[in-house]
């Protein structure tokens, strides 16, 4: 997905909200504070409590809880936009509900034995403190760095298209709306979050999801109504904007294995952003990573009481990521048919106009509800951006907060009391919050932010998948093996990304032609990323094979070769034949959409 700057242009043409637009909003609002509080009532001062909400939520509260936290505003603006300008390609991140399946299937049942508070608690278990110290480390910086910067943008962004003509003046210095919407959503959401903790998080994502999906499909479903169907959506974008597996087929054969971006060399790449070698290989790695070890995700599946709940609720969570494809991808394409049919005047003018730019598709999401939506539903569609940005915003604050009190805090004062660790988290929770509004200024000047952003998570997350999939799998694999394998990876991940910074926050054009630096900033992310975790999966081998195999005792229940009768008994006792048919059912979704978008 590329920068929301575009977002921000549409929202200057003025989208104008109506008494009932504010009144569904405000009982959307009315609707979080009664939960918040009902769970802040409810609330034991205890750190299981806190940070995994005693460890008794249900599956349909952990499935949602999961969703919301994935689905932020800049990841629904973001993909119908890519959808009004590439088709359905950006479904390929969509369909990695399958990565779910895999944390259910495959990694709930350590980490229900385990009964860790985070990954980096688990990682200690099976290797050693000092992994766990680096990957607590690289976790929140990856979190502050990421994640919290794309909600700010998001929220100055979303509140830009609601209030664009907001400002306020005080002392002679002027606020404008992006700074307004920023804090107030930093503020709100951290307060709720440091109150309530991960109850509060997780039982406001399930409202959350309601109303994001909901209208979510108004608009999919008003968008159709006006254009004349599906049919006719089709007939219009074509079978190319219809065909998903554009990003894997090299056009033609005719192209180069180079993964230098050179202009005349780039039939292997989709928009010499997603070559399809990338799509093959690096996304399925990043969705793993993602999905089955990242504190952000996995901490739902970790308050779950038992190992049958945490899987549930995974798959239930697979089960709803299979909708942002009919609900954020398709309403771009709706976006894009009715412009270029001339349905939508105001469409086409914002699209296909002569004040339009190259990235007026961008802005598809805000168009569709300005041009489209009656007062009333414009407002629920606005609370489902709210709902999307919040939930996503909670959830990073709740995991960094976990983070620092349970494997940084708790390691320095080992005796700290319960109430003492809730207070920590708490004080945590308040610090994000503060480096967040310190991030406003910087993310609000940069150009392609977001863009680079996702390309993060492509350097910093290889090694983490290569350390938890090779060392569940393989008993042999030790702890020296783990860390250098993590320490090189990150290294290479941090080079690439100083690298790429002062290019991408346009502080210089590009480096000298054909130099070392000009290789390195040129290689497209994902090659880049295939190559860090290469580096790291040899690494982890060849040192671990070089060093003493760690002790079984140690590893007991971590890995597959470690697991005792009485735990698969237990594991297979958890699961029957509605899980293996959901989980089927999910599969099937999938590959139908892979048959049915073909072009």
């Amino acid at each position: 997905m590329n920068n929301l700057t575009p977002f921000l242009a549409a929202a200057n043409s003025g989208t104008t909200l109506t008494p009932l637009d504010w009144l569904a909003i405000a009982f959307y609002f009315g609707i979080l504070l009664c939960v918040a509080w009902w769970v802040v009532r409810k609330n034991k001062d205890t750190a299981t409590d806190y940070f995994l909400a005693g460890r008794n939520l249900s599956w349909w509260i952990i499935g949602a809880s999961i969703f919301a936290s994935n689905i932020g505003s800049e990841h629904i603006v973001g993909l119908a936009g890519s959808g009004a300008k590439d088709g359905v390609a950006m479904a390929h991140y969509e369909l990695h509900a399958w990565c779910l399946l895999v944390l259910g299937w495959v990694f709930v049942p350590f980490y229900a034995r385990s009964l860790v508070f985070t990954m980096p608690e688990f990682l200690e278990r099976r290797f050693s403190p000092a992994s766990r110290y680096v990957l607590s480390i690289v976790s929140l910086i990856t979190f502050i760095v990421s994640k919290i910067a794309v909600g700010i943008f998001a929220g100055g962004v979303v509140f830009g298209t609601l209030l664009p003509e907001m400002q306020l003046n005080i002392g002679g210095h002027v606020i404008d709306s992006f700074w307004i919407g920023s804090v107030l959503v930093i503020v709100l959401t951290g307060l709720y979050t440091a109150l309530g903790g991960m109850r509060a998080v997780a039982y406001n994502d399930a409202v959350q999801v309601t109303v994001l999906i909901g209208g979510s499909a108004l608009l999919t479903f008003y968008g159709l109504h006006q254009l004349g169907g599906w049919g006719e959506l089709k007939r219009i974008c074509g079978s190319d904007m219809f065909n998903l597996w554009k990003p894997l087929i090299p056009a033609g054969m005719e192209g180069t294995w180079a993964p230098v971006k050179e202009p005349t060399r780039i039939a292997w790449y989709f928009n010499d952003r997603y070559p399809w070698l990338g799509m093959a290989i690096c996304a399925p790695v990043i969705g793993l990573w993602y999905w089955c070890t990242d504190q952000y995700i996995v901490q739902r599946a970790l308050g779950a009481p038992n190992e049958q709940t945490a899987r549930r609720g995974s798959i239930f969570a697979a089960f709803l990521k299979l909708f942002p494809v009919y609900l954020f991808i398709i309403p771009g394409l709706i976006c894009y048919a009715l412009a270029k049919s001339g349905r939508n005047p105001g469409l086409h003018e914002a699209l296909f106009g002569a004040n339009a730019g190259p990235n007026a598709a961008q802005g598809a999401f805000p168009l569709m509800v300005q041009h489209l939506l009656p007062p009333g539903l414009r407002g629920i569609v606005v609370a489902g951006l709210l709902s999307a940005l919040m939930g996503s915003l909670a959830g990073v604050f709740n995991a960094c907060s976990t983070l620092f009190t349970v494997d940084l805090y708790q390691k320095w004062k080992p005796g700290a009391s319960q109430h003492e660790l809730v207070r920590m988290g708490r004080t945590a929770t308040i610090v994000m919050v503060l480096i967040a509004m310190a991030w406003i200024p910087v993310i609000k000047g940069a150009h392609g932010l977001y863009d680079y952003l996702q390309s993060v998570q492509g350097y910093l997350a290889p090694p983490i998948f290569v350390v938890f999939f090779f060392g569940v799998f393989n008993k042999r694999l030790n702890a020296q093996g783990c860390l250098w394998a993590m320490v090189v990876g990150f290294i290479l991940g941090v080079f690439r990304m100083l690298v790429d910074t002062p290019v991408t926050m346009g502080l210089m054009k590009s480096y000298p032609q054909n130099s070392f630096l000009w290789i390195v900033n040129n290689i497209n992310f994902q090659y880049f990323s295939i190559l860090i975790t290469l580096v790291s999966a040899f690494v982890m081998i060849v040192v671990s094979y070089m060093t003493p195999a760690p002790d079984d005792v140690k590893i007991k229940s971590l890995t597959f070769g470690t697991a005792t009768d009485e735990d698969r008994v237990k594991t297979r006792a958890s699961w029957s034949w509605h899980e293996v048919a959901a989980s089927i059912f999910i599969l099937v979704c999938i590959l139908g959409a892979y048959l049915y978008f073909r072009g």
